[in-house]
């Protein structure tokens, strides 16, 4: 208890230099809470990946489209419970700002391989039977106060013109990890409108989404399917919806690993902080430190003390960081309404806060405890600081 008292009295003997060293770690760690969050909020599609579903995309890129009609020959498939189509829409509601994901799906078969999204009793039955029917989830209904019943205008990019929509259901998430931010609605619609304006876009899907009866065989139907269609116009890849979901990540990898990176920089650069920090309060205290040995403390004493002493300052300020990272996440998610469906706040991150703390306090005591538990007595009492 003595030895914890005089860490604690020498860690704040200076309390605006020891308040400002405490902003340090707190405001870095934090930074660094935010960024892990902002690389976990990227990746949160991932999580939502089941097993039995597989996607069929082109083995050129996603830009590429494949034909309808292999929606026929992927149902053959022995193994294949159920097929849908998706077709990604990218209008524009509103403003750019106001983004949302839009997809034209085969619903009736689509829905079912998706039971993580949960509607009211009688408001899909709706949907089914409305042509320009779509349905939103709950959270893109919460974000912009969508309602059962509103009129949904939206501005066509990749597909030309004025669209209009009817928003028949809100669905909602199976539990808290389910995202609920995307907008669907009717191929059909779509296509026919292809068909009397752009016939060559026309009976043409962006992926095939599949349940599979026994998910140990996703490889086998995967090869199964792309060997039907190798060396034909439109040749296929067929992924588990998780490689599918890593392989759209793929395209801004860089940025999130730029992201994760500059995170553990934000760490770096306190360390060094931290350490200069505790030099400096070394330093100073050269001449206690050779009173103490000469009154017999010997030099591992006086290096636990300093020792003590950064951790001690590093953890208060990691204690703190802890308490604000959610509170601070929460704000930025509001301030951000558009960008991340979800933007929790993991406890993983916070272990890796709370390591990065004690990793910083350790480190950063390292070379003045060197210093001070080998300086001789005689050298340390003439010391000026």
């Amino acid at each position: 208890m003595f030895f914890l008292r005089l860490a604690l009295r020498n860690a704040f003997r200076a309390r605006l230099r020891s308040i400002l060293t405490l902003l340090g770690p707190v405001i870095a760690l934090v930074a660094f809470g935010l960024l892990q969050t902002v690389v976990g909020a990227w990746n949160a599609g991932v999580e939502m990946a089941s097993a039995t579903r597989v996607v069929t995309r082109s083995a050129i890129s996603l830009t590429f489209s494949l034909p309808l009609y292999y929606r026929d020959r992927i149902r053959a498939v022995e193994g294949v419970r159920r097929v849908a189509s998706s077709q990604w829409f990218g209008g524009v509601w509103r403003d750019e700002k106001s983004f949302f994901a839009q997809f034209a799906v085969d619903a009736g078969n689509f829905f079912p391989i998706y039971p993580e999204f949960v509607f009211k009793p009688g408001e899909f039955s709706d949907f089914l039977r409305d042509r320009q029917g779509c349905v939103v989830g709950r959270q893109l209904a919460d974000l912009y106060g969508f309602k059962v019943g509103d009129r949904l205008p939206v501005r066509g990019t990749i597909y030309p013109g004025n669209w209009e929509f009817n928003i028949r259901a809100i669905y909602d998430g199976r539990d808290s990890s389910t995202i609920t931010r995307q907008m669907y609605f009717h191929f059909d619609y779509l296509n026919e409108y292809l068909k009397l304006k752009s016939p060559s876009r026309a009976n043409r899907v962006g992926v095939f989404v599949m349940e599979l009866a026994d998910p140990d065989r996703v490889a086998d139907v995967a090869h199964e399917i792309d060997s039907q269609f190798r060396n034909s116009l439109a040749e296929t890849l067929t992924e588990s919806e998780r490689s599918f979901q890593l392989s759209f990540l793929s395209m801004f990898g860089t940025i999130v690993r730029i992201v994760s990176g500059v995170s553990y920089v934000v760490v770096v650069i306190i360390l060094a902080v931290t350490a200069n920090t505790m030099a400096m309060t070394a330093r100073e205290r050269l001449s206690e430190y050779a009173t103490l040995k000469a009154l017999g403390f010997g030099p591992a004493f006086v290096a636990r003390l300093i020792l003590a002493e950064s951790v001690l300052l590093c953890a208060i300020g990691g204690a703190i960081a802890l308490i604000l990272t959610r509170p601070v996440a929460a704000a930025f998610h509001r301030a951000t309404p558009g960008v991340f469906a979800r933007f929790d706040v993991s406890p993983e991150t916070l272990h890796l806060q709370a390591a990065c703390a004690l990793a910083v306090g350790l480190i950063a005591a390292l070379a003045p405890m060197a210093r001070a538990s080998h300086i001789r007595i005689v050298d340390g009492l003439r010391h000026v600081g």
